[in-house]
């Protein structure tokens, strides 16, 4: 069975940092591109950061200079670290897993979400 778990969530001032991370159960990690996602109250869920199983990155532009991405292939997890954070970063972040194998067929796997509030 496939899980997602997100931790490190929290409450930070403006300007202060936080690392998210997201380990992974189940025999996809390897085989999956990973992304963190946000969603704020009254918006629509929106990519923060996704990094390829090669290891290629793209950052949403609000993110650009702030934020970084980084897997660790043999903790089957995925790290966002995020500094100089915004009130307008305060959202519930998520954690996305998709992919596809010949065991799976194609999937695409969510977290349950860590919530980030950032006070000014």
């Amino acid at each position: 069975q496939v899980q997602l778990v997100e931790s490190g969530g929290g409450l930070v001032q403006a300007g202060g940092s936080l690392r998210l991370s997201c380990t992974v159960s189940g025999n996809i990690f390897s085989s999956s591109a990973m992304g963190w996602y946000r969603q704020a109250p009254g918006k629509q869920r929106e990519l923060v950061a996704a990094i390829t199983v090669g290891g290629n990155i793209n950052f949403a532009d609000s993110a650009k200079g702030r934020f970084a991405i980084s897997r660790d292939n043999a903790k089957n997890t995925v790290y966002l670290q995020m500094v100089t954070l915004k009130p307008e970063d305060t959202a519930v972040y998520y954690c996305n897993a998709r992919g596809s194998g010949v065991d799976t067929g194609e999937y695409d796997y969510w977290g349950q979400g860590t919530q980030v509030t950032v006070s000014s």
